[in-house]
Protein backbone atom coordinates (compact mmCIF):
# COMPACT_ATOMS: atom_id res chain seq x y z
CA UNK A 1 0.00 0.00 0.00
CA UNK A 2 2.76 2.64 1.18
CA UNK A 3 4.82 1.92 -2.11
CA UNK A 4 1.88 2.39 -4.33
CA UNK A 5 1.21 5.58 -3.03
CA UNK A 6 5.19 6.66 -3.13
CA UNK A 7 4.67 5.84 -6.84
CA UNK A 8 2.10 7.51 -7.25
CA UNK A 9 3.84 11.11 -6.71
CA UNK A 10 1.87 12.08 -4.29
CA UNK A 11 2.67 15.25 -1.95
CA UNK A 12 3.73 13.42 1.38
CA UNK A 13 4.89 16.38 3.13
CA UNK A 14 4.98 20.04 3.01
CA UNK A 15 8.69 20.98 2.19
CA UNK A 16 10.02 24.44 1.78
CA UNK A 17 11.44 25.84 -1.31
CA UNK A 18 15.07 24.82 -1.91
CA UNK A 19 14.55 22.10 0.56
CA UNK A 20 15.89 18.11 -0.78
CA UNK A 21 13.40 16.19 -2.00
CA UNK A 22 12.44 13.36 -0.03
CA UNK A 23 14.07 9.89 -1.12
CA UNK A 24 11.67 6.99 -1.66
CA UNK A 25 12.64 5.50 1.43
CA UNK A 26 11.86 8.90 3.45
CA UNK A 27 8.43 9.22 1.82
CA UNK A 28 7.71 5.77 2.87
CA UNK A 29 9.21 6.13 6.41
CA UNK A 30 6.38 9.43 6.39
CA UNK A 31 3.40 7.62 4.91
CA UNK A 32 3.92 4.78 7.42
CA UNK A 33 3.85 7.59 10.28
CA UNK A 34 0.97 8.91 9.02
CA UNK A 35 -0.81 5.69 8.62
CA UNK A 36 -0.23 4.48 12.11
CA UNK A 37 -0.83 7.84 13.50
CA UNK A 38 -3.84 9.04 11.73
CA UNK A 39 -5.18 6.07 9.96
CA UNK A 40 -8.20 8.35 8.43
CA UNK A 41 -6.82 11.13 7.42
CA UNK A 42 -4.50 8.35 5.60
CA UNK A 43 -7.29 7.19 3.61
CA UNK A 44 -8.61 10.49 3.23
CA UNK A 45 -5.91 12.30 1.81
CA UNK A 46 -4.45 9.03 -0.48
CA UNK A 47 -7.71 7.24 -1.36
CA UNK A 48 -6.70 8.37 -5.01
CA UNK A 49 -4.42 6.13 -4.93
CA UNK A 50 -5.16 2.95 -3.33
CA UNK A 51 -6.82 0.11 -4.61
CA UNK A 52 -9.43 -2.40 -3.11
CA UNK A 53 -6.99 -4.25 -1.91
CA UNK A 54 -5.56 -2.11 0.24
CA UNK A 55 -8.60 -1.78 1.91
CA UNK A 56 -8.17 -4.53 4.81
CA UNK A 57 -5.68 -2.15 6.27
CA UNK A 58 -8.10 0.27 7.34
CA UNK A 59 -10.52 -2.63 8.93
CA UNK A 60 -10.07 -1.39 12.58
CA UNK A 61 -11.34 2.13 11.38
CA UNK A 62 -14.54 0.48 9.16
CA UNK A 63 -17.00 1.29 11.49
CA UNK A 64 -16.41 4.87 10.91
CA UNK A 65 -18.87 6.82 8.59
CA UNK A 66 -15.78 8.34 6.34
CA UNK A 67 -14.01 4.95 6.33
CA UNK A 68 -16.90 3.74 4.33
CA UNK A 69 -17.66 5.92 2.54
CA UNK A 70 -13.83 6.10 0.71
CA UNK A 71 -13.78 2.66 0.60
CA UNK A 72 -17.09 2.95 -1.48
CA UNK A 73 -15.33 5.59 -3.58
CA UNK A 74 -12.15 3.25 -4.02
CA UNK A 75 -14.51 0.21 -5.07
CA UNK A 76 -16.78 1.74 -7.50
CA UNK A 77 -13.21 3.70 -9.32
CA UNK A 78 -11.84 -0.03 -9.96
CA UNK A 79 -15.09 -1.29 -11.34
CA UNK A 80 -15.42 1.86 -13.46
CA UNK A 81 -11.76 1.41 -14.68
CA UNK A 82 -12.66 -2.33 -15.19
CA UNK A 83 -15.53 -1.63 -16.95
CA UNK A 84 -13.88 0.85 -19.31
CA UNK A 85 -11.00 -1.91 -19.67
CA UNK A 86 -13.67 -4.42 -21.18
CA UNK A 87 -15.20 -2.37 -23.38
CA UNK A 88 -11.73 -1.11 -24.59
CA UNK A 89 -11.08 -5.00 -25.18
CA UNK A 90 -14.83 -5.46 -27.01
CA UNK A 91 -14.28 -2.83 -29.15
CA UNK A 92 -10.28 -3.63 -29.98
CA UNK A 93 -11.58 -6.85 -31.20
CA UNK A 94 -14.14 -5.97 -32.69
CA UNK A 95 -11.94 -3.42 -34.61
CA UNK A 96 -9.75 -6.59 -35.71
CA UNK A 97 -12.77 -8.26 -36.54
CA UNK A 98 -13.96 -6.23 -39.02
CA UNK A 99 -10.28 -5.22 -40.44
CA UNK A 100 -10.28 -8.58 -41.42
CA UNK A 101 -13.58 -8.76 -42.73
CA UNK A 102 -12.58 -5.61 -44.97
CA UNK A 103 -15.76 -3.84 -46.10
CA UNK A 104 -16.34 -1.63 -42.94
CA UNK A 105 -12.41 -0.33 -42.98
CA UNK A 106 -12.31 0.38 -47.26
CA UNK A 107 -11.27 3.32 -48.16
CA UNK A 108 -14.39 3.97 -49.50
CA UNK A 109 -16.90 3.18 -46.55
CA UNK A 110 -14.56 5.36 -44.63
CA UNK A 111 -14.15 8.30 -46.64
CA UNK A 112 -18.77 7.83 -46.48
CA UNK A 113 -18.33 8.49 -42.69
CA UNK A 114 -15.55 11.18 -42.77
CA UNK A 115 -15.69 13.01 -46.33
CA UNK A 116 -13.86 15.90 -44.62
CA UNK A 117 -10.77 14.27 -43.03
CA UNK A 118 -10.33 12.14 -46.32
CA UNK A 119 -10.30 15.19 -48.46
CA UNK A 120 -7.41 17.02 -45.79
CA UNK A 121 -5.06 13.40 -45.97
CA UNK A 122 -5.59 11.65 -49.35
CA UNK A 123 -9.11 13.21 -51.12
CA UNK A 124 -7.36 16.54 -52.50
CA UNK A 125 -3.86 14.80 -53.33
CA UNK A 126 -5.24 12.49 -56.03
CA UNK A 127 -4.81 12.14 -59.78
CA UNK A 128 -7.09 12.24 -62.02
CA UNK A 129 -6.72 8.79 -62.77
CA UNK A 130 -6.73 7.71 -59.33
CA UNK A 131 -9.89 9.44 -58.84
CA UNK A 132 -11.32 7.74 -61.73
CA UNK A 133 -9.98 4.35 -59.72
CA UNK A 134 -11.42 5.17 -56.81
CA UNK A 135 -15.11 5.49 -59.05
CA UNK A 136 -14.35 1.65 -60.33
CA UNK A 137 -13.43 0.54 -56.55
CA UNK A 138 -17.03 1.34 -55.46
CA UNK A 139 -19.10 0.63 -57.61
CA UNK A 140 -17.31 -3.02 -56.97
CA UNK A 141 -17.58 -1.98 -53.39
CA UNK A 142 -21.12 -1.21 -53.59
CA UNK A 143 -21.92 -3.80 -55.74
CA UNK A 144 -21.11 -6.62 -53.67
CA UNK A 145 -23.86 -8.99 -53.87
CA UNK A 146 -25.73 -8.01 -56.58
CA UNK A 147 -26.91 -9.90 -59.56
CA UNK A 148 -26.95 -9.56 -62.83
CA UNK A 149 -27.64 -6.50 -64.83
CA UNK A 150 -30.51 -5.74 -62.32
CA UNK A 151 -28.24 -6.02 -59.87
CA UNK A 152 -25.33 -3.95 -61.71
CA UNK A 153 -28.19 -1.44 -62.42
CA UNK A 154 -29.26 -0.89 -58.69
CA UNK A 155 -25.30 -0.75 -57.76
CA UNK A 156 -24.49 1.78 -60.25
CA UNK A 157 -27.97 4.12 -59.06
CA UNK A 158 -26.96 3.75 -54.89
CA UNK A 159 -23.30 4.68 -55.64
CA UNK A 160 -24.13 7.71 -57.79
CA UNK A 161 -26.38 8.83 -54.97
CA UNK A 162 -24.02 7.42 -52.16
CA UNK A 163 -21.72 9.78 -54.05
CA UNK A 164 -23.81 12.94 -54.03
CA UNK A 165 -24.63 12.42 -50.11
CA UNK A 166 -20.84 12.58 -49.76
CA UNK A 167 -20.08 15.72 -51.51
CA UNK A 168 -23.54 17.19 -49.79
CA UNK A 169 -21.95 16.47 -46.80
CA UNK A 170 -18.44 17.20 -47.42
CA UNK A 171 -19.54 20.95 -48.80
CA UNK A 172 -21.09 20.94 -45.33
CA UNK A 173 -18.50 20.23 -43.34
CA UNK A 174 -15.92 22.59 -45.48
CA UNK A 175 -18.48 25.55 -45.03
CA UNK A 176 -18.39 24.93 -41.26
CA UNK A 177 -14.43 24.66 -41.37
CA UNK A 178 -14.74 27.85 -43.25
CA UNK A 179 -16.49 29.78 -40.69
CA UNK A 180 -14.25 28.79 -37.66
CA UNK A 181 -10.93 29.51 -40.10
CA UNK A 182 -12.31 32.91 -40.78
CA UNK A 183 -13.17 33.09 -36.79
CA UNK A 184 -9.53 32.24 -36.35
CA UNK A 185 -7.92 34.85 -39.10
CA UNK A 186 -10.31 37.45 -36.71
CA UNK A 187 -7.77 36.60 -33.73
CA UNK A 188 -3.72 37.60 -33.08
CA UNK A 189 -2.13 34.47 -35.14
CA UNK A 190 -4.74 35.15 -37.80
CA UNK A 191 -1.98 35.58 -40.20
CA UNK A 192 -0.36 32.42 -39.21
CA UNK A 193 -3.65 30.28 -39.98
CA UNK A 194 -3.63 32.05 -43.56
CA UNK A 195 -0.01 31.36 -44.16
CA UNK A 196 -0.68 27.28 -43.30
CA UNK A 197 -3.78 26.95 -45.44
CA UNK A 198 -1.98 28.64 -48.03
CA UNK A 199 1.25 26.36 -48.18
CA UNK A 200 -1.32 23.48 -47.05
CA UNK A 201 -2.87 24.38 -50.96
CA UNK A 202 0.63 24.40 -52.56
CA UNK A 203 2.18 21.57 -51.61
CA UNK A 204 2.30 18.23 -53.80
CA UNK A 205 3.22 15.32 -51.75
CA UNK A 206 5.31 12.71 -53.27
CA UNK A 207 4.49 8.87 -53.27
CA UNK A 208 6.14 8.22 -49.79
CA UNK A 209 4.14 11.28 -48.13
CA UNK A 210 0.98 10.15 -49.93
CA UNK A 211 1.15 7.05 -48.23
CA UNK A 212 1.98 7.98 -44.68
CA UNK A 213 -0.47 10.66 -45.15
CA UNK A 214 -2.78 7.52 -45.71
CA UNK A 215 -1.52 5.58 -43.03
CA UNK A 216 -2.50 8.82 -40.80
CA UNK A 217 -5.83 8.61 -42.43
CA UNK A 218 -6.73 4.99 -41.43
CA UNK A 219 -5.31 5.26 -38.08
CA UNK A 220 -7.22 8.42 -37.33
CA UNK A 221 -10.52 6.30 -38.32
CA UNK A 222 -9.48 3.42 -36.09
CA UNK A 223 -9.15 5.52 -32.80
CA UNK A 224 -12.21 7.26 -33.68
CA UNK A 225 -14.02 3.71 -33.84
CA UNK A 226 -12.18 2.84 -30.75
CA UNK A 227 -13.39 6.02 -29.09
CA UNK A 228 -17.19 5.43 -29.82
CA UNK A 229 -17.16 8.36 -32.67
CA UNK A 230 -18.54 6.74 -35.35
CA UNK A 231 -22.11 7.57 -34.88
CA UNK A 232 -24.12 5.30 -37.28
CA UNK A 233 -21.91 2.29 -35.78
CA UNK A 234 -24.30 0.25 -32.84
CA UNK A 235 -21.83 0.44 -29.81
CA UNK A 236 -24.11 -1.58 -27.40
CA UNK A 237 -23.60 -4.72 -29.80
CA UNK A 238 -20.06 -4.82 -28.91
CA UNK A 239 -19.44 -2.87 -25.59
CA UNK A 240 -22.28 -5.22 -23.68
CA UNK A 241 -21.63 -8.61 -26.03
CA UNK A 242 -20.05 -11.35 -23.60
CA UNK A 243 -18.78 -13.26 -26.89
CA UNK A 244 -16.23 -10.53 -27.68
CA UNK A 245 -14.29 -11.28 -24.31
CA UNK A 246 -13.46 -15.17 -25.42
CA UNK A 247 -12.33 -13.82 -29.01
CA UNK A 248 -8.70 -14.72 -29.48
CA UNK A 249 -6.90 -11.33 -30.29
CA UNK A 250 -3.75 -11.91 -32.53
CA UNK A 251 -1.14 -9.49 -30.36
CA UNK A 252 -2.36 -9.09 -27.14
CA UNK A 253 0.87 -7.15 -26.60
CA UNK A 254 -0.23 -4.90 -29.25
CA UNK A 255 -3.13 -3.89 -27.43
CA UNK A 256 -1.78 -3.66 -24.27
CA UNK A 257 0.50 -0.80 -25.57
CA UNK A 258 -2.25 0.98 -27.64
CA UNK A 259 -4.48 1.39 -24.53
CA UNK A 260 -1.13 2.39 -22.26
CA UNK A 261 -1.44 5.59 -22.74
CA UNK A 262 -4.92 6.40 -22.21
CA UNK A 263 -5.05 4.47 -18.74
CA UNK A 264 -2.00 7.10 -18.13
CA UNK A 265 -3.83 10.01 -18.96
CA UNK A 266 -6.75 8.74 -17.06
CA UNK A 267 -4.28 8.07 -13.72
CA UNK A 268 -3.29 11.84 -13.96
CA UNK A 269 -6.66 12.97 -14.58
CA UNK A 270 -7.41 11.02 -11.26
CA UNK A 271 -4.58 12.68 -9.45
CA UNK A 272 -4.97 16.19 -10.86
CA UNK A 273 -8.40 16.15 -9.43
CA UNK A 274 -7.56 14.96 -6.37
CA UNK A 275 -5.13 17.50 -5.26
Amino acid sequence: MLETVVQSGSLVKSQQIGEAELTPRERRRELLQQYRSKPLVFLERYHTCLKPQHLTAFEHVSSDPRAQHYSKVIQRRAAGNTDRTRVRNHRYAALRALQREGHYFSEEQMRKREPLLYEHYIGQYLTDEEVLERSKEAMLDGGAGAEGCTGGLASLLLNSYDERLIQDRLQQEQEREDEVEEEEEDDDEGWYWFDMKTEQKTWEPNSEEKSLLREEFVSQMHQRFLDGKDQDFNYSEVDENPDYDNLDIVNRDEEEKYFDEDEEEEEEEEECMAE
